[in-house]
């Protein structure tokens, strides 16, 4: 396998998307340029938005990705587990790709002998370990989640210490929408840690429009900025997430 970066978005959000390009739609071309979408839906407790719970679904399955709803108590391990879970699904469907360039089209880990899938997953298991994660984080500051920022930065932060246990190397970044001139609003570099977000959080302020598409699409930009700038200054070659 190529040494490389997995690239994702996780997307925290607790509306349907109301303003600008359809957020299903941006998911699957990020997923072809080989980065992977994630979605946290944040509910109130006995709050169920079905039409909210299926856009997510939607959204993380059109981006390849992980969805799940949560409630704001439970938030914090949340983001840890479902960007564990998207690097291991995304290594395995990137072992598949090997499997099937080796051994046939036909053949996938699931067809090999379980001694053999389990060396594998010790693979995937140390790939998930050691190879370099970049997270551009999307935080949905429309008014309904006022409440639910506090509880955004402190799961963000215990996110950057779990992340930062790896001997890979991380990179995050984060974005708000809408933002407070823009739909959507840069608050974080990429950076290895996230303690920056102590400060910035508190100023933050809530209101007005969910524009989910946009964000994904700034985001999209934004990605491709990094790697047009990185392809300058070196040869590195990405993985391709999409699975």
């Amino acid at each position: 396998m190529r040494k490389g970066t997995l690239k994702q978005i996780l997307l925290i959000t607790d509306g349907c998307s109301n303003q600008g390009d359809d957020p299903v739609a941006k998911a699957a071309l990020a997923r072809e340029q080989g980065i992977t979408v994630n979605v946290i839906g944040v509910m109130e407790h006995d709050v169920i938005d079905e039409k909210a719970m299926k856009e997510i679904e939607e959204i993380s399955m059109s981006g390849g990705g992980v969805s799940q709803i949560v409630y704001t108590y439970n938030l914090s391990q949340t983001v840890q587990m479902v960007t564990r879970k998207a690097m291991t699904q995304t290594l395995q469907g990137l072992v598949n790709q090997e499997l099937k360039q080796i051994l046939g089209r036909s053949q996938t880990m699931e067809d090999l002998p379980p001694e053999k899938r389990g060396e594998i997953m010790e693979v995937v298991d140390e790939l998930g370990e050691t190879v370099e994660l970049e997270v551009l984080i999307l935080v949905d500051t429309s008014a309904s989640m006022k409440e639910k920022l506090q509880t955004v930065k402190e799961a963000l932060l215990d996110l950057s210490l779990s992340l930062n246990a790896r001997t890979g190397e991380n990179r995050f970044s984060v974005f708000i929408f809408p933002g407070k001139n823009n739909e959507v609003e840069k608050l974080l570099d990429w950076t290895p840690r996230l303690e920056s977000l102590t400060g910035i959080f508190s100023k933050l302020s809530t209101g007005g429009i969910t524009p989910t598409g946009p964000a994904l699409s700034e985001a999209l930009n934004y990605f491709r900025k990094k790697r047009s700038l990185r392809s300058m200054l070196s040869d590195d070659e990405f993985y391709e997430e999409s699975v």
